[in-house]
């Protein structure tokens, strides 16, 4: 027999997460069954088993993959010295994070800012997956202390501000959008950078003392 190449074979994976991913987006990981994927990515269930052996397999991969994209794109900010600024760093890692989601929709919708909501909810009631996100973003988070400790010593943020809370401050921001547009539609992630660069800009008032 002929050998499979390893590119037909991601192929094949990337077919059944993204058909898993439309399945989770649409009805939500518990009202979703195998029968239901396989439907979606029209394989048979062997087809399908060689690379998942279940529903929690199918999860762990797809979150596992988006983590890794995001903390891949804040890794290699990290390295540039000076990193770039805040509002352009997180808005261009989100949007190349959701350009290679923008093919799999649900009803005409991007189906990755849904699927991500389904995914908070899912860790409420799943400690596997809860432990896998925890360690997912505990390394973002590492990586964004990192960040902003370059800026410190660059000069660009105050040394008086606590690394760890700038990190969750900005993946909350990442994380607020995505809710936004699972709940309101799609938006670019350009209205994130302005709003951030906004932000930034505002300044302290000081009330001088006038002396008469």
């Amino acid at each position: 027999m002929a050998r499979v190449s390893q590119e037909h074979l991601d192929a094949r994976r990337r077919q059944i997460l993204d058909g898993a991913a439309v399945c989770f987006a649409r009805n939500g990981f518990h009202a979703t069954s195998m029968q239901d994927v396989l439907k979606e990515v029209d394989l048979s269930a062997g087809a399908v088993y060689r690379y998942f052996s279940g529903k929690d397999a199918l999860i762990a991969a797809i979150v596992g993959e988006v983590l890794g994209q995001v903390h891949e794109g804040f890794e290699e900010a990290a390295r540039s010295t000076p990193p770039p600024p805040p509002d352009d760093l997180v808005a261009s890692v989100l949007s190349r994070v959701l350009a290679t989601k923008e093919s799999v929709t649900v009803d005409g919708r991007p189906a990755f800012p849904r699927l991500v909501v389904q995914v908070w909810t899912e860790t409420l009631r799943n400690e596997e997956l809860a432990s896998l996100l925890r360690e997912g973003y505990g390394v973002v988070q590492q990586t964004w202390a990192r960040i902003v400790e370059a800026y410190q010593d660059a000069g660009m943020m105050r040394p008086d501000v606590t690394p760890d809370h700038v990190a969750r401050t900005m993946m909350a921001a990442a994380m607020g959008f995505l809710a936004q547009q699972a709940l309101f539609g799609p938006a670019p992630a350009e209205i994130l950078r302005e709003g951030l660069r906004g932000l930034m800009s505002v300044r302290e008032r000081h009330s001088g003392s006038q002396s008469g």
